[in-house]
Protein backbone atom coordinates (compact mmCIF):
# COMPACT_ATOMS: atom_id res chain seq x y z
CA UNK A 1 0.00 0.00 0.00
CA UNK A 2 2.96 2.34 0.68
CA UNK A 3 4.61 1.98 -2.36
CA UNK A 4 0.50 2.54 -4.18
CA UNK A 5 0.45 5.75 -2.50
CA UNK A 6 4.19 6.61 -3.49
CA UNK A 7 3.08 5.91 -6.86
CA UNK A 8 0.20 8.39 -7.04
CA UNK A 9 2.96 10.96 -5.93
CA UNK A 10 4.03 11.75 -9.17
CA UNK A 11 0.75 12.48 -10.74
CA UNK A 12 -0.16 15.51 -8.21
CA UNK A 13 -0.19 19.46 -9.45
CA UNK A 14 2.32 21.74 -7.94
CA UNK A 15 -0.56 23.18 -5.72
CA UNK A 16 -1.05 19.20 -4.31
CA UNK A 17 2.66 18.49 -4.37
CA UNK A 18 4.00 17.00 -1.17
CA UNK A 19 5.21 13.08 0.08
CA UNK A 20 3.31 10.45 1.42
CA UNK A 21 5.94 9.18 3.00
CA UNK A 22 8.33 12.60 3.90
CA UNK A 23 11.55 10.31 5.85
CA UNK A 24 12.07 8.52 2.38
CA UNK A 25 14.69 9.51 0.29
CA UNK A 26 12.30 10.65 -2.49
CA UNK A 27 10.43 13.23 -0.32
CA UNK A 28 10.69 16.80 -2.79
CA UNK A 29 8.08 19.13 -3.97
CA UNK A 30 6.98 17.35 -7.21
CA UNK A 31 5.63 19.41 -10.33
CA UNK A 32 2.83 18.92 -12.76
CA UNK A 33 3.64 18.09 -16.18
CA UNK A 34 1.59 20.31 -18.51
CA UNK A 35 -0.45 17.42 -19.22
CA UNK A 36 -0.96 16.90 -15.74
CA UNK A 37 -1.93 20.07 -15.10
CA UNK A 38 -4.31 20.02 -17.80
CA UNK A 39 -6.10 16.84 -16.32
CA UNK A 40 -6.61 18.87 -12.92
CA UNK A 41 -7.89 21.92 -14.90
CA UNK A 42 -10.05 19.17 -16.73
CA UNK A 43 -11.71 17.84 -13.79
CA UNK A 44 -12.66 21.17 -12.05
CA UNK A 45 -13.11 22.87 -15.09
CA UNK A 46 -15.86 20.52 -16.52
CA UNK A 47 -17.53 20.36 -13.01
CA UNK A 48 -17.82 24.36 -13.25
CA UNK A 49 -19.96 24.01 -16.32
CA UNK A 50 -21.50 21.34 -15.54
CA UNK A 51 -23.43 23.36 -12.82
CA UNK A 52 -23.52 26.39 -14.77
CA UNK A 53 -25.95 24.33 -16.63
CA UNK A 54 -27.83 22.60 -14.00
CA UNK A 55 -28.13 25.02 -11.66
CA UNK A 56 -29.36 27.96 -14.02
CA UNK A 57 -32.52 26.34 -14.42
CA UNK A 58 -33.39 27.24 -10.54
CA UNK A 59 -32.39 30.97 -11.41
CA UNK A 60 -34.64 31.59 -14.12
CA UNK A 61 -37.63 29.27 -12.57
CA UNK A 62 -39.85 32.19 -12.85
CA UNK A 63 -39.41 33.15 -16.36
CA UNK A 64 -39.92 29.03 -17.42
CA UNK A 65 -42.85 29.06 -15.91
CA UNK A 66 -44.55 31.44 -18.24
CA UNK A 67 -42.52 30.18 -21.21
CA UNK A 68 -43.16 26.87 -20.91
CA UNK A 69 -46.89 26.36 -19.07
CA UNK A 70 -50.36 27.94 -20.43
CA UNK A 71 -50.89 31.44 -18.90
CA UNK A 72 -52.84 31.90 -15.86
CA UNK A 73 -51.98 30.72 -12.56
CA UNK A 74 -48.50 32.36 -11.95
CA UNK A 75 -47.88 30.14 -8.24
CA UNK A 76 -49.54 27.21 -9.83
CA UNK A 77 -46.87 27.50 -13.16
CA UNK A 78 -43.93 28.12 -10.94
CA UNK A 79 -44.60 24.67 -8.78
CA UNK A 80 -44.81 23.05 -11.91
CA UNK A 81 -41.41 24.37 -13.07
CA UNK A 82 -39.91 23.39 -9.90
CA UNK A 83 -41.70 19.68 -9.83
CA UNK A 84 -39.60 19.29 -13.69
CA UNK A 85 -36.70 20.83 -11.54
CA UNK A 86 -37.24 17.84 -8.95
CA UNK A 87 -37.87 15.07 -11.59
CA UNK A 88 -34.37 16.01 -12.59
CA UNK A 89 -33.13 15.01 -9.72
CA UNK A 90 -35.27 11.47 -10.76
CA UNK A 91 -32.59 10.72 -13.33
CA UNK A 92 -29.55 11.34 -10.56
CA UNK A 93 -29.71 8.26 -8.88
CA UNK A 94 -29.45 6.20 -12.35
CA UNK A 95 -26.94 8.00 -13.61
CA UNK A 96 -24.63 7.99 -10.62
CA UNK A 97 -25.18 4.22 -11.01
CA UNK A 98 -24.96 3.75 -14.80
CA UNK A 99 -22.39 6.43 -15.36
CA UNK A 100 -20.83 5.44 -12.11
CA UNK A 101 -20.26 2.16 -13.03
CA UNK A 102 -19.25 2.96 -16.96
CA UNK A 103 -16.53 5.01 -14.81
CA UNK A 104 -15.35 2.46 -12.71
CA UNK A 105 -15.34 -0.21 -15.62
CA UNK A 106 -13.66 2.27 -18.66
CA UNK A 107 -11.87 4.80 -16.50
CA UNK A 108 -12.78 8.59 -15.02
CA UNK A 109 -11.99 10.44 -17.79
CA UNK A 110 -14.83 8.71 -20.06
CA UNK A 111 -17.17 8.98 -17.27
CA UNK A 112 -16.18 12.53 -17.45
CA UNK A 113 -16.68 13.49 -21.05
CA UNK A 114 -19.26 11.20 -21.72
CA UNK A 115 -21.25 13.56 -18.74
CA UNK A 116 -20.53 17.04 -20.03
CA UNK A 117 -21.83 15.86 -23.45
CA UNK A 118 -25.31 14.83 -22.20
CA UNK A 119 -25.35 18.16 -19.74
CA UNK A 120 -24.44 20.73 -21.72
CA UNK A 121 -26.59 19.12 -25.13
CA UNK A 122 -29.31 19.61 -22.88
CA UNK A 123 -29.22 22.79 -22.13
CA UNK A 124 -28.53 23.69 -25.30
CA UNK A 125 -32.06 22.22 -26.05
CA UNK A 126 -33.58 24.14 -23.48
CA UNK A 127 -32.30 27.26 -24.92
CA UNK A 128 -33.51 26.90 -28.09
CA UNK A 129 -36.68 24.97 -27.35
CA UNK A 130 -40.17 27.03 -28.57
CA UNK A 131 -42.41 27.78 -26.11
CA UNK A 132 -45.73 26.82 -24.86
CA UNK A 133 -47.68 29.70 -26.86
CA UNK A 134 -45.37 28.11 -30.26
CA UNK A 135 -46.05 24.74 -29.71
CA UNK A 136 -48.32 23.75 -26.84
CA UNK A 137 -47.69 20.61 -24.74
CA UNK A 138 -44.59 19.70 -26.56
CA UNK A 139 -42.67 22.68 -24.73
CA UNK A 140 -43.50 21.32 -21.34
CA UNK A 141 -42.80 17.60 -22.73
CA UNK A 142 -39.26 18.95 -24.44
CA UNK A 143 -38.38 20.49 -20.76
CA UNK A 144 -38.88 17.22 -19.14
CA UNK A 145 -36.78 15.34 -21.48
CA UNK A 146 -34.02 17.85 -21.08
CA UNK A 147 -34.45 18.12 -17.25
CA UNK A 148 -34.15 14.28 -17.13
CA UNK A 149 -31.53 14.07 -19.57
CA UNK A 150 -28.83 16.91 -17.47
CA UNK A 151 -30.32 15.21 -13.72
CA UNK A 152 -28.52 12.05 -15.52
CA UNK A 153 -25.53 13.52 -16.88
CA UNK A 154 -25.24 15.06 -12.91
CA UNK A 155 -25.78 11.72 -11.45
CA UNK A 156 -22.47 10.63 -12.97
CA UNK A 157 -20.37 13.79 -12.66
CA UNK A 158 -19.86 14.21 -8.98
CA UNK A 159 -18.48 11.16 -8.61
CA UNK A 160 -16.03 10.32 -11.62
CA UNK A 161 -14.78 14.44 -10.75
CA UNK A 162 -14.13 13.71 -7.12
CA UNK A 163 -12.37 10.51 -7.84
CA UNK A 164 -10.59 11.75 -10.55
CA UNK A 165 -9.18 14.77 -8.19
CA UNK A 166 -8.29 12.70 -5.22
CA UNK A 167 -6.75 9.61 -6.97
CA UNK A 168 -4.49 12.65 -8.46
CA UNK A 169 -3.51 13.87 -4.68
CA UNK A 170 -0.94 12.44 -2.01
CA UNK A 171 -2.32 11.31 0.88
CA UNK A 172 -1.83 14.39 2.59
CA UNK A 173 -3.32 16.65 0.34
CA UNK A 174 -6.69 14.94 -0.41
CA UNK A 175 -9.08 17.06 1.09
CA UNK A 176 -7.45 19.81 -0.17
CA UNK A 177 -7.78 18.54 -4.01
CA UNK A 178 -11.26 17.65 -3.04
CA UNK A 179 -12.36 21.03 -1.76
CA UNK A 180 -11.62 22.13 -5.59
CA UNK A 181 -15.19 20.02 -6.44
CA UNK A 182 -17.00 21.75 -4.75
CA UNK A 183 -15.26 24.82 -5.40
CA UNK A 184 -16.00 23.92 -9.32
CA UNK A 185 -19.75 23.40 -7.89
CA UNK A 186 -19.78 26.78 -6.60
CA UNK A 187 -18.02 28.40 -9.61
CA UNK A 188 -20.92 27.07 -12.06
CA UNK A 189 -23.78 28.93 -9.66
CA UNK A 190 -21.77 31.99 -9.84
CA UNK A 191 -20.97 31.69 -13.45
CA UNK A 192 -24.97 31.13 -13.15
CA UNK A 193 -25.20 34.17 -11.35
CA UNK A 194 -23.59 36.77 -13.37
CA UNK A 195 -25.08 35.26 -16.54
CA UNK A 196 -28.62 35.76 -15.42
CA UNK A 197 -27.64 39.36 -13.78
CA UNK A 198 -25.90 40.78 -16.76
CA UNK A 199 -28.54 39.97 -18.65
CA UNK A 200 -30.98 41.57 -16.15
CA UNK A 201 -28.85 44.51 -16.44
CA UNK A 202 -28.50 44.39 -20.21
CA UNK A 203 -31.72 44.16 -21.31
CA UNK A 204 -33.73 44.72 -18.29
CA UNK A 205 -36.31 42.78 -16.81
CA UNK A 206 -38.24 42.40 -20.15
CA UNK A 207 -34.63 41.87 -21.97
CA UNK A 208 -34.59 38.47 -19.64
CA UNK A 209 -37.69 37.47 -20.39
CA UNK A 210 -37.95 37.90 -24.00
CA UNK A 211 -34.30 36.61 -24.75
CA UNK A 212 -31.94 36.70 -22.37
CA UNK A 213 -32.63 33.42 -20.60
CA UNK A 214 -32.53 31.38 -24.07
CA UNK A 215 -29.00 33.53 -24.66
CA UNK A 216 -27.84 32.37 -21.22
CA UNK A 217 -29.06 28.40 -21.51
CA UNK A 218 -26.96 28.79 -25.07
CA UNK A 219 -23.87 29.75 -23.54
CA UNK A 220 -23.97 27.54 -20.99
CA UNK A 221 -24.17 24.88 -23.41
CA UNK A 222 -21.34 26.51 -25.73
CA UNK A 223 -18.97 26.34 -22.87
CA UNK A 224 -19.32 22.20 -22.41
CA UNK A 225 -17.97 21.88 -25.86
CA UNK A 226 -14.91 23.59 -24.49
CA UNK A 227 -14.80 21.78 -21.91
CA UNK A 228 -15.25 18.76 -24.15
CA UNK A 229 -12.62 19.08 -25.33
CA UNK A 230 -10.74 19.23 -22.95
CA UNK A 231 -11.37 16.18 -21.30
CA UNK A 232 -10.67 14.34 -24.31
CA UNK A 233 -7.10 15.91 -24.06
CA UNK A 234 -5.85 14.66 -20.47
CA UNK A 235 -4.92 11.49 -19.64
CA UNK A 236 -6.50 8.81 -17.11
CA UNK A 237 -5.50 8.43 -13.24
CA UNK A 238 -2.17 5.97 -12.32
CA UNK A 239 -4.02 4.55 -9.71
CA UNK A 240 -7.14 3.83 -11.99
CA UNK A 241 -4.41 2.10 -14.45
CA UNK A 242 -2.60 0.45 -11.75
CA UNK A 243 -5.65 -1.19 -10.45
CA UNK A 244 -7.33 -2.32 -13.92
CA UNK A 245 -3.24 -3.36 -15.15
CA UNK A 246 -2.77 -5.74 -11.82
CA UNK A 247 -6.28 -6.79 -11.51
CA UNK A 248 -8.66 -5.69 -14.52
CA UNK A 249 -11.72 -4.43 -14.97
CA UNK A 250 -14.50 -4.18 -12.26
CA UNK A 251 -16.92 -6.37 -14.03
CA UNK A 252 -20.41 -5.39 -11.84
CA UNK A 253 -19.29 -2.05 -9.53
CA UNK A 254 -22.86 -1.56 -8.50
CA UNK A 255 -23.74 -4.93 -7.46
CA UNK A 256 -20.16 -4.60 -5.33
CA UNK A 257 -21.33 -1.20 -3.34
CA UNK A 258 -24.55 -3.05 -2.13
CA UNK A 259 -22.94 -6.47 -1.54
CA UNK A 260 -19.59 -5.27 0.10
CA UNK A 261 -19.96 -1.99 0.85
CA UNK A 262 -23.67 -1.52 2.44
CA UNK A 263 -22.72 0.41 5.21
CA UNK A 264 -20.47 2.96 3.86
CA UNK A 265 -22.87 3.72 0.84
CA UNK A 266 -25.40 4.69 3.85
CA UNK A 267 -22.63 6.76 5.67
CA UNK A 268 -21.82 8.93 2.20
CA UNK A 269 -25.85 9.61 1.99
CA UNK A 270 -25.77 10.90 5.63
CA UNK A 271 -22.41 12.41 5.23
CA UNK A 272 -23.96 14.95 2.20
CA UNK A 273 -27.64 15.30 3.25
CA UNK A 274 -27.26 18.18 5.30
CA UNK A 275 -24.88 19.76 2.18
CA UNK A 276 -26.80 19.18 -0.38
CA UNK A 277 -30.07 20.42 1.18
CA UNK A 278 -28.42 23.50 2.55
CA UNK A 279 -26.92 23.90 -1.10
CA UNK A 280 -29.94 24.10 -2.64
CA UNK A 281 -31.76 26.42 -0.23
CA UNK A 282 -28.91 29.07 0.90
CA UNK A 283 -27.25 28.83 -2.66
CA UNK A 284 -29.34 27.74 -6.00
CA UNK A 285 -32.61 28.71 -4.55
CA UNK A 286 -31.56 32.14 -2.32
CA UNK A 287 -31.83 34.53 -5.02
CA UNK A 288 -35.64 33.53 -6.45
CA UNK A 289 -36.57 32.91 -2.84
CA UNK A 290 -35.41 36.22 -1.35
CA UNK A 291 -36.81 38.51 -4.60
CA UNK A 292 -40.03 37.41 -3.98
CA UNK A 293 -39.82 37.80 -0.10
CA UNK A 294 -37.94 41.18 0.11
CA UNK A 295 -39.28 42.60 -2.88
CA UNK A 296 -35.85 43.43 -3.98
CA UNK A 297 -35.26 43.40 -8.02
CA UNK A 298 -33.49 40.86 -9.32
CA UNK A 299 -30.68 42.12 -10.05
CA UNK A 300 -29.78 42.62 -6.82
CA UNK A 301 -30.85 39.37 -5.44
CA UNK A 302 -28.51 38.28 -7.71
CA UNK A 303 -25.09 40.61 -6.87
CA UNK A 304 -26.05 39.54 -3.61
CA UNK A 305 -25.80 35.46 -4.55
CA UNK A 306 -22.62 36.90 -6.21
CA UNK A 307 -21.00 38.34 -3.77
CA UNK A 308 -21.50 35.86 -1.31
CA UNK A 309 -20.52 32.81 -3.73
CA UNK A 310 -17.47 34.88 -4.04
CA UNK A 311 -16.39 34.75 -0.90
CA UNK A 312 -17.14 30.98 -0.63
CA UNK A 313 -14.58 30.61 -3.44
CA UNK A 314 -12.01 32.22 -1.64
CA UNK A 315 -12.28 30.45 1.41
CA UNK A 316 -13.18 26.62 0.28
CA UNK A 317 -9.35 25.53 -0.45
CA UNK A 318 -8.52 27.14 2.76
CA UNK A 319 -10.83 24.30 4.38
CA UNK A 320 -9.65 22.00 2.59
CA UNK A 321 -6.02 22.45 3.53
CA UNK A 322 -7.77 22.87 7.51
CA UNK A 323 -9.25 19.32 7.09
CA UNK A 324 -6.02 17.66 5.89
CA UNK A 325 -4.72 18.99 9.25
CA UNK A 326 -7.20 18.83 12.06
CA UNK A 327 -8.76 15.66 9.95
CA UNK A 328 -12.55 16.03 8.01
CA UNK A 329 -14.61 14.97 11.36
CA UNK A 330 -14.34 18.34 13.37
CA UNK A 331 -14.52 20.69 10.10
CA UNK A 332 -17.65 19.06 8.95
CA UNK A 333 -19.39 18.58 12.76
CA UNK A 334 -18.53 22.35 13.04
CA UNK A 335 -20.62 22.93 9.54
CA UNK A 336 -23.66 20.99 10.53
CA UNK A 337 -24.10 22.36 14.51
CA UNK A 338 -23.61 25.98 13.63
CA UNK A 339 -26.14 25.24 10.30
CA UNK A 340 -28.30 24.36 12.56
CA UNK A 341 -28.06 27.46 14.45
CA UNK A 342 -28.26 29.38 11.87
CA UNK A 343 -31.05 27.93 9.48
CA UNK A 344 -34.04 30.12 11.54
CA UNK A 345 -32.08 33.66 10.95
CA UNK A 346 -31.52 32.75 7.55
CA UNK A 347 -34.90 32.38 6.37
CA UNK A 348 -36.80 34.79 8.98
CA UNK A 349 -34.26 37.78 8.66
CA UNK A 350 -35.90 38.10 5.09
CA UNK A 351 -38.39 40.39 4.98
CA UNK A 352 -39.85 43.76 2.60
CA UNK A 353 -37.76 45.92 5.04
CA UNK A 354 -34.75 44.24 4.04
CA UNK A 355 -32.13 46.28 2.52
CA UNK A 356 -29.58 45.06 0.06
CA UNK A 357 -26.56 45.39 2.22
CA UNK A 358 -28.23 43.26 4.59
CA UNK A 359 -29.32 40.47 2.11
CA UNK A 360 -25.71 40.11 1.12
CA UNK A 361 -24.41 40.05 4.82
CA UNK A 362 -27.80 37.44 5.30
CA UNK A 363 -26.62 35.20 2.49
CA UNK A 364 -22.71 35.90 2.83
CA UNK A 365 -23.00 34.45 6.44
CA UNK A 366 -25.05 31.06 4.92
CA UNK A 367 -21.98 30.27 2.42
CA UNK A 368 -19.17 30.82 4.98
CA UNK A 369 -20.70 27.85 6.51
CA UNK A 370 -21.23 25.96 3.58
CA UNK A 371 -17.33 25.80 3.16
CA UNK A 372 -17.02 23.54 5.75
CA UNK A 373 -19.19 20.98 3.93
CA UNK A 374 -17.33 22.06 0.84
CA UNK A 375 -13.48 21.60 1.75
CA UNK A 376 -14.27 17.84 3.45
CA UNK A 377 -17.32 16.50 2.27
CA UNK A 378 -16.64 15.27 -1.20
CA UNK A 379 -12.71 13.61 0.12
CA UNK A 380 -14.83 12.35 3.33
CA UNK A 381 -16.77 10.61 0.57
CA UNK A 382 -14.24 8.83 -1.58
CA UNK A 383 -11.90 7.92 0.92
CA UNK A 384 -15.01 5.07 2.44
CA UNK A 385 -14.53 3.01 -1.27
CA UNK A 386 -11.14 1.02 -2.58
CA UNK A 387 -10.24 1.74 -6.25
CA UNK A 388 -12.45 -0.40 -8.15
CA UNK A 389 -16.28 0.99 -6.91
CA UNK A 390 -15.12 4.15 -5.74
CA UNK A 391 -17.00 6.25 -8.73
CA UNK A 392 -19.85 4.22 -7.93
CA UNK A 393 -19.84 4.02 -4.52
CA UNK A 394 -19.60 7.75 -4.25
CA UNK A 395 -22.61 8.36 -7.29
CA UNK A 396 -25.37 6.70 -6.36
CA UNK A 397 -25.63 7.13 -2.66
CA UNK A 398 -24.21 10.96 -3.11
CA UNK A 399 -27.61 11.04 -6.28
CA UNK A 400 -29.97 9.60 -3.83
CA UNK A 401 -28.78 12.23 -1.13
CA UNK A 402 -29.11 15.11 -3.64
CA UNK A 403 -32.88 13.67 -5.25
CA UNK A 404 -34.35 13.62 -1.62
CA UNK A 405 -32.71 16.82 -0.01
CA UNK A 406 -31.83 18.84 -2.77
CA UNK A 407 -33.98 18.54 -5.42
CA UNK A 408 -37.02 18.65 -3.28
CA UNK A 409 -35.95 21.61 -1.35
CA UNK A 410 -37.23 24.47 -4.01
CA UNK A 411 -40.46 22.93 -4.44
CA UNK A 412 -40.75 22.73 -0.25
CA UNK A 413 -39.68 26.11 0.05
CA UNK A 414 -42.22 27.84 -2.63
CA UNK A 415 -45.08 24.99 -1.27
CA UNK A 416 -44.97 26.00 1.97
CA UNK A 417 -44.90 29.63 1.46
CA UNK A 418 -47.95 29.23 -0.81
CA UNK A 419 -49.97 27.30 1.37
CA UNK A 420 -49.05 30.07 4.78
CA UNK A 421 -46.54 27.80 6.43
CA UNK A 422 -42.96 29.36 4.91
CA UNK A 423 -42.00 30.75 8.36
CA UNK A 424 -41.34 26.35 9.65
CA UNK A 425 -39.49 25.64 7.05
CA UNK A 426 -35.91 26.62 9.37
CA UNK A 427 -36.82 23.70 11.25
CA UNK A 428 -36.89 21.27 8.32
CA UNK A 429 -33.14 23.12 7.90
CA UNK A 430 -32.31 22.56 11.05
CA UNK A 431 -33.33 18.80 11.95
CA UNK A 432 -31.38 17.97 9.08
CA UNK A 433 -28.43 19.55 10.00
CA UNK A 434 -28.17 17.89 13.23
CA UNK A 435 -28.53 14.70 11.94
CA UNK A 436 -25.92 15.21 9.20
CA UNK A 437 -23.75 16.18 12.99
CA UNK A 438 -24.63 12.60 14.53
CA UNK A 439 -23.17 11.27 11.33
CA UNK A 440 -20.25 13.11 11.19
CA UNK A 441 -19.34 12.57 14.92
CA UNK A 442 -20.30 9.04 15.09
CA UNK A 443 -17.99 8.19 11.49
CA UNK A 444 -14.29 7.37 11.43
CA UNK A 445 -11.90 9.42 11.15
CA UNK A 446 -10.70 9.12 7.61
CA UNK A 447 -7.49 11.74 7.84
CA UNK A 448 -4.01 10.07 7.12
CA UNK A 449 -5.18 6.86 5.93
CA UNK A 450 -4.30 5.42 2.46
CA UNK A 451 -7.03 5.15 0.18
CA UNK A 452 -8.23 1.44 0.30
Amino acid sequence: MERLEAARAPNSAAIFASSDNPSSDDAVVRRLTAAQKKAIIAATAGTIVEYTDWVIYAIFASILANKFFPAGNSFTALLSVFAIFAVGFIMRPVGGAVLGAFADRHGRKKGLTLSILLMSGASFVIGVCPTYDQIGLAAPIILVLARLTQGFSAGGEFGSASTFLIESAPADRRAFAGSWQWFAINAGTLISFVLAFSFTVIGSDGGLSSWGWRAAFIIAGLLGLVTLWIRLSVGETEVFKKRAATEGVQRHPMVDVFRKHPRDALRVIGIAMAGNLLNYVWMVNYPSHAHLVTGLPMSQTLLAGIVSVTVSLVLIPFVGMLADRIGRRPVLIAFAFSSALYAWPSLALLSPATSFPELVAIQTVAMVLMTGFAGAGAVTMAEQFPTEVRVTGIALPYALSVTLFGGTAPYLITAMGGWGYGHLVWIYLAAISVIGGIVYTLMPETKGKPLP
